[in-house]
């Protein structure tokens, strides 16, 4: 470093990091084993990069600190047959960030603590986090609520910059993170070419606050979601700093219904307001939560969400459409078990990304003679372990399994709690029934009644299953109506596809509901039980509220359309709720169905 100088070493570095994540320039022949080596790393560059990486907090300014934070991402891309393609890169990515003294590495740490889902490097992460926090004197949960940077933002919200002649606004609301230029007052509608020639820099600054402001709102979007389980109380003084008036984690806070001394309160008109109006003031002692509609009163809960839709308000995540899960008579029966979600065919790597992403442990069941545990949720603020049976379902190599030999799907069975202590149930990768392992030193212990199950945190374990159901079924596969492999899986594809809506889907209805009369095609939309009704000029259809799967009326003839917006998935993003999106895009797409031009939907139409 000393011989090539700090400013050289961090100006190379700066640009060179970036590129790992693109394609490569030279493709390589592909061998007969192990992964495509276009999509992994070279060894002998691997080796450099990591005492290169080892070298940042010699150097690193912010620029740099975020292409080490960039690295992290681009080295976990999974890659078939492989996995992370580059873990050792990432954890050396990490180091780097726990050893660089700046807001612009806890940040980046902070947002890694919520979307990593690699575990060895996460770990790494909780490891650095505890480094920091000890160095800065402060507690892990205090640490990540330091770490939120204000990205030069002066107000809520809102960072104004001059370029010349030309203003530049940073805005970032519950759409995103926008740079809009304007001069004398007028709007542009691109950026001016004289700011990209004299402006160079700035603009290239600006513009990386404007990615960081994005990826730090969703982190920390998801990390106050994962609260929701968890609650903990801020007292008024730090929460006003760090949440409600930060410059960047307010245009968070501020579309959340919080506790304020046990009364609920929303951002609006420039001040805390309850559901009237009124003004709800927070003291340097008060005590701070978040709202959650577990227990709360109905009449309570249909009034935040008139509110909200009043204020034209969109939270960062479900809150008060949050659905809700109560014990069932069936759940007091049984006792110790709920079988509120067995019985259904999941997408084995859909379910397992789902679940890491929601906190849950899991591992990928192979088509071995191995044994597996249960996927598992700690909850140590309770002293509870939650646990979803799951078992791989199929027999035939490549046919059920990928060609690594993970099992392509899943069956599901109960959802039990055991004490956080509690030996591990498990089970053979095939089926076979679940057993406690135990030593000699311990003895196995019956499941927790689910009576005695805080009723919150029933409800977001429910939750969380009730979405890898919702997400990963097959039932959701359009292409599935001859039941898949060997047709097995017809009877369940059917009572699935149009069956019984589960609790997110009549919470959906309920949101639907709400939503309709202020859409454009309004006066072809209506609510028939379990399905939305469209109705179009060639055909009425009936699109599932739980699947998004679609019959033509008047015979119920089933209607195949498959998503093919950008990544595969719906044409609209409404509020993370994918199968909604999926109802509304095809709701859309079916009013107006005189104007459709694919011929595999014109096929089935015309039958």
């Amino acid at each position: 470093m000393k011989a090539v100088g700090a400013a050289p070493f961090r100006e190379v570095l700066t640009d060179a990091l970036p590129l790992l994540s693109r394609a490569r320039t030279f493709r390589l022949n592909p061998g007969q084993y192990g992964g495509d080596p276009n999509l992994l790393l070279d060894e002998f560059n691997a080796l450099s990069l990591k005492g290169l990486l080892w070298m940042v907090p010699l150097a690193a300014d912010d620029a740099l600190t975020r292409a080490v934070a960039g690295v992290v991402d681009s080295a976990l891309r999974k890659v078939p047959g492989v996995g992370p393609r580059a873990p050792k890169i990432a954890n050396a990515a990490v180091y780097a960030l726990s050893r660089t003294e700046s807001g612009a590495a806890l940040s980046a740490l902070a947002r890694l603590n919520t979307t990593v889902t690699f575990k060895g490097t996460l770990k790494e992460v909780r490891k650095a986090l505890d480094v920091v926090a000890a160095r800065l004197n402060v507690t892990p949960d205090e640490l990540l609520e330091l770490g939120t940077p204000t990205l030069g933002l002066g107000v809520v919200g809102e960072r104004v910059e001059v370029l010349g002649n030309v203003q530049v606004r940073l805005s970032v609301d519950a759409r995103g993170a926008h740079l809009n230029f304007s001069r004398a007052g007028k709007a542009l509608k691109s950026v001016p070419a004289t700011v990209k020639k004299d402006f160079a820099e700035d603009l290239k600054e600006l513009k990386a606050a404007q990615k960081e402001a994005e990826q730090v709102t969703a982190a920390l979007s998801q990390r106050l979601d994962a609260l929701m389980i968890a609650p903990q109380t801020w007292v008024g003084a730090a929460w006003l700093e760090r949440h409600l008036n930060h410059p960047l984690a307010g245009t968070v806070a501020r579309r959340l219904i919080w506790l304020v001394d046990g009364v609920p309160a929303l951002w609006a008109d420039g001040n805390l307001r309850d559901v009237q109006g009124e003004v709800v003031p927070v003291a340097p002692t008060s005590g701070v939560a978040l709202w959650h509609p577990i227990g709360r009163d109905v009449a309570e809960v249909l009034a935040w969400r008139a509110r909200l839709e009043a204020l034209d308000v969109r939270q960062p995540f479900k809150q008060a459409w949050r659905e809700v899960y109560v014990l069932t008579d069936a759940e007091r029966r049984t006792g110790t078990y709920s079988n509120r979600f067995a019985g259904h065919i999941l997408k084995q790597h859909q379910f397992h990304a789902l679940a890491t992403l929601r906190g849950w442990r899991n591992r990928l069941r192979l088509m071995v003679d191995d044994s597996y545990p249960p996927a598992m949720r700690d909850l140590p603020a309770y002293g509870l372990r939650a646990e979803y049976w799951i078992e791989g379902v199929g027999e035939d190599y490549g046919t059920d399994s990928t060609e690594s030999g993970a099992y392509l799907r899943l069956t599901t069975d109960q959802v039990r709690f055991y004490p956080l202590a509690a030996p591990e149930n498990h089970a053979h990768a095939g089926g076979g029934g679940y057993t406690m392992w135990v030593n000699q030193a311990q003895q196995p212990l019956n499941p927790l009644p689910l009576s005695d199950i805080p009723p919150l945190v029933l409800s977001e374990v429910m939750r969380d299953v009730d979405l890898f159901v919702g997400v990963a079924s097959v039932g959701n596969d359009p292409t599935w109506q001859d039941g898949g492999p060997g047709g097995r899986f017809r009877e369940y594809w059917q009572s699935y596809s149009f069956g019984e809506l589960n609790e997110t889907a009549r919470t959906r209805a309920a949101y639907l509901d709400r939503l309709i009369p202020r859409l454009k095609i309004r006066d072809r939309l209506s609510l028939d039980g379990r399905f939305l009704r469209v109705q179009g000029d060639r055909h009425a259809y009936r699109i599932h509220l739980g699947s998004s799967n679609i019959l033509m009326e008047p015979d119920n003839q089933y209607l195949c359309i498959i998503p093919g917006g950008r990544g595969g998935g719906p044409d609209v993003d409404f509020d993370g709720d994918r199968v909604l999106s999926l109802v509304l895009s095809k709701a859309f797409l079916l009013a107006d169905d005189t104007a459709i031009t694919d011929p595999v939907i014109l096929n089935q139409l015309a039958r």
